[in-house]
């Protein structure tokens, strides 16, 4: 006797009866195109350029709008997002990270050998990892264009102290021809998401030394227009001062300041809608998932967690309820206080019963896209629009 195997089929899943598979992320195209056309036409009255981080979203439909309003090139963590990033046509890519395996830089010298007009640049913190670089890249038909990425004390990566940054800066202009000095990088979030004098002020001493350490290199930048880079979400105006500064007192007319914020394309409802210098932008991601139950008074257990909500920035926020008829609970309110796998705990709920379905507002949208094969796209009313497809593999 034979036995079939069962094969996934359309009927088990619950789209072909009408409904809809709960839970799922929802991506609000409104708030979306909002946000794309607030910061590309503030980096326009800035005179800076825009290079999104697009790790954030790794989405293609969501990096085509940023590039159709005006971004520069694009930026990605690691050699693979690098690669999907040229897979969609992309040729100025930003790895805003050290390169020093065998492996990526194998990948990398087959670019700059192969792919025509590519613009690829990486940071460099160490002489270390610069002959890493030097040796893998031998020989190499397009140089590699650095970036000297200066970090901060506790901080992430990056070269710390002006003198030692300056000295590597040298040593990467006089490691040609594999490898061509581009200019300078680094990373304002080096402290808490918290706009509180104490952070500003340790934010802005950063900013400020790295432009002088950029001004410092311009003179041995030979990779085109010198490129001063910084990178994020939650102080992009006070890395773009320190530019300004920079331009007012050494006069730098030829050289680019290239933001790298990419969690500003979908906003959230927690860390960056607290800090974000830009009011006008909108939270476009929210989870929709139903409440399996309510084992208590006032508290709910809703049937999404760890493996579907961001939580590493703070947990959910509860922004709309309605029934299982689709019928709205104004007045439904609660708190998000513990999350597990599959589910989140809700206590001081009010009018939320079994069976009604939330939408539950996250924080930190750069730990949501990744945990979701598809985002439904939805319109100004909540209609589905399209299915979108991040790319992170």
């Amino acid at each position: 006797m034979t036995h079939d195997t069962p094969s996934p089929a359309a009927s088990t899943r619950p789209e072909a009866s009408g409904a809809t598979e709960l839970p799922e992320l929802r991506l609000s195209l409104p708030a979306l195109d909002h946000n794309v056309e607030l910061l590309a036409g503030w980096c326009r009255e800035q005179d800076v350029a825009l290079c999104p981080h697009i790790k954030t979203t790794m989405t293609r439909p969501v990096v085509e709008r940023q590039m159709s309003a005006g971004a520069w090139g694009v930026t990605v963590a690691t050699v693979r997002q690098a690669g999907i990033a040229l897979g969609w046509g992309l040729r100025r890519v930003v790895i805003a990270n050290e390169v020093v395996h065998a492996a990526d830089l194998a990948v990398m010298r087959e670019w700059l050998d192969t792919v025509p007009r590519l613009e690829l640049y990486a940071f460099v913190d160490s002489a270390e990892g610069l002959a890493l670089m030097r040796s893998a890249l031998r020989g190499v038909r397009n140089p590699l264009r650095i970036l000297v990425d200066v970090g901060a004390p506790q901080g992430r990566t990056g070269v710390r102290g002006a003198t030692a940054a300056h000295a590597l800066g040298k040593a990467v202009a006089d490691a040609s021809p594999e490898v061509a000095l581009a200019g300078v990088a680094a990373y304002e979030g080096v402290r808490p998401n918290r706009r509180d004098a104490a952070t500003l002020s340790y934010v802005d001493a950063h900013c400020r030394e790295a432009a002088e350490v950029f001004h410092s290199l311009v003179p041995k930048v030979r990779a085109g227009q010198p490129v001063f880079s910084m990178g994020g979400s939650a102080f992009p105006d006070r890395a773009v001062m320190a530019h300004q500064e920079l331009q007012a007192k050494h006069g730098n007319r030829d050289a680019v300041f290239v933001l790298r914020s990419g969690c500003y394309v979908t906003h959230d409802h927690g860390t960056y809608e607290e800090v974000s210098p830009f009011p006008g932008l909108e939270a476009a991601l929210t989870v929709r998932a139903v409440v399996l139950s309510a084992p208590e008074p006032g508290r709910v257990v809703v049937g999404a967690g760890k493996r579907e909500l961001p939580y590493d920035a703070g947990l959910p926020v509860l922004v709309a309820a309605r029934d299982a008829q689709g019928s709205p609970r104004t007045d439904a309110a609660a708190t998000a206080t513990q999350i597990f796998d599959h589910h989140l705990i809700l206590t001081d709920a009010y009018d939320l019963h079994i069976g009604d379905e939330v939408d539950l507002g996250i924080s930190h949208p750069c730990a949501a896209f990744d945990k979701w094969p598809d985002i439904r796209v939805v319109d100004a009313t909540g209609s589905t629009l399209e299915t979108w497809h991040p790319q992170f593999r």
